[in-house]
């Protein structure tokens, strides 16, 4: 039985938090708005995922990934600088 990657939350989020982790000073830059910085981490979560899957992502897989990502940055700015 051949294992088929799905690029679904479930199966991106532990990617993608390995990502945020990795790339702390990136993250860090994102919060701050240097440029750059997106592209970098969104580049990063691509790159890990397609990695992962073992293939290339289609257009709406990587979409996904893009959004997940900036879910989780959201989530870290979040947790630094409290409730709003």
């Amino acid at each position: 039985m051949v294992d088929v990657f799905s690029v679904t939350n479930d199966v991106i989020d532990p990617i993608l938090a390995d990502v945020v982790k990795g790339n702390q000073d990136k993250v860090a830059g994102w919060m701050k708005g240097e440029p750059g910085a997106w592209g970098f981490i969104a580049g990063q979560a691509v790159v890990t995922v397609r990695g992962n899957a073992g293939r290339d992502l289609t257009d709406m897989e990587r979409r996904l990934v893009w959004s997940r990502i900036w879910w989780w940055l959201e989530q870290v700015k979040a947790r630094i600088n409290g409730p709003a």
